[in-house]
C-alpha cells in the first residue's frame, strides 16, 4: 500500500511513549489534561438532550442557537464583532486548526508557529502540504516580535497561541498588534489559538482579531469547561474564509456532535464561577510548583497562564526525574529550540503537585 508524503513525513505525537520507560507508581505531569469535572449543569443539558431526541446530525456551521451565543461572547470577553455566519462548530480546537490550514495553505507554503510551540503546528502544517517555520522565543520565553517580522513576508500563514502551550507565556498586547498589524500589510493570515484565554494570572488576554480582519480565532470548550473529551470547538473569521473551512469540515466531520453542542450552549449561558473557581486554583498550584522548583535552585520565569510550567533541565537530570517517578515532557518535542527544557503541567491537585517537587527536588540536589 502507498502512503501519501504528506502522512508519511508527520510522526504520531512521541508524548505519550515517553511515559512507558517510568516506573509503576509513577505520578503523570506530562499531559494537559484538568482533573476538573464537567459542571452537572453542563452534564444535564446533555442528558436532556438525549433525552429529547436532539441526537440528529445539525446545520454543518453548528447549532444557531450556539452560534449566536459564541458571537457574543466574542464580543463581550474579547473586544471582536463576529456574526453567527463568521462561526463554524467544530469537533474541538484541533479540528478547527486542521481544517483552516487545510483552507489557507498552498503547498509548499511556509507555516510560521512559536517555537517551542504546540505539537499540532507543525505536523497539520505538513498534513496540509507546508512547510513548518519555527518562530524564535526571547529569553523569556515570550515571541521575538523582530524575528517573527524577518520571516513573515512571503509566508503561507502565522500561528500565534497566547496564553502559550508549552511555555505558559502570555504575549502583551503590543506584541499581539505588532505582529497582526505586519501580517496583514505582507496580506499574511493570522491563525489565533485562544484555548486557554481564561486560564491567565497577573496578565491580561488579547485577542488578536482586534487589530485586523485578516485573522482567524480559534477557541475550544475542552479547558474552559473541563471538557476535554466532549470535543468541542469552534473557529470565527470572515465569511469567506469560513465558507472555505465548511468545505473541509463538512467532508471530514459533517458537523460536531450535537450532544456536545447543547453541552456547550449551556456552558455558555451557564453560571460562569467554577471557570473561576479552576483559575483560581491553577494558580495555587502553579505558585507551589514554582516556589518549590526555585528553592530546589531552577531559575525561569514564572508561568503567565494556561497550567504548564517550562522548565530548564539537562538531559540527564530530566531522565533522573522520570527514574524517580515524575513525568515531564522533554522539551525538544515542541520543536528543537526546546531543547534543554522539559514542560511539567500543573492540571494535578496540590498534594500530587507536592509529591513530584520533593521528588524533583532530590534528583536536582544530588546532581
Amino acid at each position: 500500500m502507498r502512503f501519501s508524503e504528506r502522512v508519511l513525513s508527520v510522526d504520531l505525537s512521541g508524548i505519550r511513549k515517553l511515559f512507558e520507560g517510568a516506573p509503576p507508581g509513577s505520578i503523570n505531569l506530562g499531559l494537559g489534561q484538568p482533573d476538573f469535572d464537567t459542571p452537572d449543569s453542563i452534564k444535564e443539558a446533555a442528558i436532556t438532550a438525549i433525552k429529547e431526541g436532539k441526537t440528529g446530525y445539525t446545520h454543518n456551521a453548528g447549532l444557531p442557537e450556539l452560534r449566536e451565543e459564541i458571537s457574543k461572547k466574542l464580543f463581550k470577553e474579547n473586544s471582536i464583532s463576529i456574526t453567527p455566519d463568521q462561526i463554524l462548530v467544530t469537533a474541538g480546537g484541533s479540528e478547527a486548526l486542521h481544517i483552516v490550514l487545510q483552507a489557507l495553505v498552498e503547498r509548499g507554503d511556509r507555516v510560521l508557529h512559536p517555537e517551542p510551540g504546540f505539537v499540532a503546528y507543525s505536523a497539520l502544517g505538513l498534513i496540509a502540504g507546508g512547510k513548518p517555520d519555527g518562530i524564535p522565543l526571547d529569553e523569556t520565553l515570550h515571541i521575538n516580535v523582530e524575528a517573527a517580522k524577518e520571516k513573515i513576508k512571503g509566508a503561507g500563514v502565522i500561528i500565534l497561541n497566547s496564553p502559550a502551550n508549552p511555555t505558559g507565556m502570555v504575549e502583551p498586547e503590543e506584541t499581539v498588534r505588532a505582529i497582526v498589524e505586519y501580517a496583514d500589510d505582507c496580506n499574511v493570515p493570522v491563525i489565533s489559538d485562544e484555548v486557554y484565554e481564561h486560564f491567565i494570572y497577573e496578565k491580561k488576554h488579547t485577542s488578536a482579531a482586534r487589530f485586523g480582519d485578516n485573522v482567524v480565532t480559534v477557541n475550544a470548550f475542552s479547558k474552559t469547561y473541563a471538557m476535554t473529551g466532549w470535543r468541542l470547538g469552534y473557529l470565527a473569521a470572515s465569511e469567506e474564509c469560513v465558507n472555505e473551512c465548511m468545505k473541509v469540515h463538512q467532508y471530514c466531520q459533517a458537523c460536531a456532535t450535537s450532544i456536545s453542542q447543547y453541552a456547550g450552549l449551556a456552558a455558555l449561558r451557564g453560571p460562569q464561577d467554577m471557570v473561576t473557581k479552576m483559575r483560581d486554583e491553577y494558580k495555587l498550584r502553579r505558585d507551589i510548583v514554582y516556589e518549590g522548583l526555585s528553592r530546589a535552585g531552577l531559575r525561569f520565569n514564572r508561568p503567565e497562564g494556561a497550567f504548564y510550567m517550562f522548565i530548564p533541565l539537562e538531559e540527564s537530570v530530566y531522565a533522573k526525574i522520570i527514574q524517580s517517578g515524575v513525568i515531564l515532557v522533554p522539551g525538544k518535542a515542541f520543536g528543537e529550540r526546546g531543547a534543554g527544557f522539559a514542560r511539567m503541567s500543573y492540571a494535578q491537585n496540590k498534594e500530587i503537585l507536592s509529591s513530584a517537587v520533593q521528588r524533583m527536588t532530590k534528583v536536582i540536589s544530588g546532581c
